[in-house]
């Protein structure tokens, strides 16, 4: 004797899309703690006075952040 369940189409498309969804929750978590990101957050909270103080022109936050990646 042969025993069906039937999963109704949503229910089975949520569940196929779960780890996606992990996923990508995960990539989220890690960009939002990143800290290079949070130093790029902070330094465009600053008004163009406060950065200039810094050296850094508003343009150039990003490149000054991460330009020990990217080597300029």
């Amino acid at each position: 004797m042969a025993v069906t369940t039937h999963i109704p189409a949503a229910s089975l498309g949520i569940r196929l899309s779960a780890p996606f969804r992990a996923i990508g929750r995960f990539l989220v978590y890690l960009m939002e703690n990143n800290s290079r990101l949070q130093r790029v957050q902070r330094l465009q909270a600053m008004n163009d006075e406060q950065l200039a103080k810094l050296g850094i022109a508003r343009e150039d936050i990003v490149h000054h952040v991460f330009k020990d990646l990217y080597g300029m």
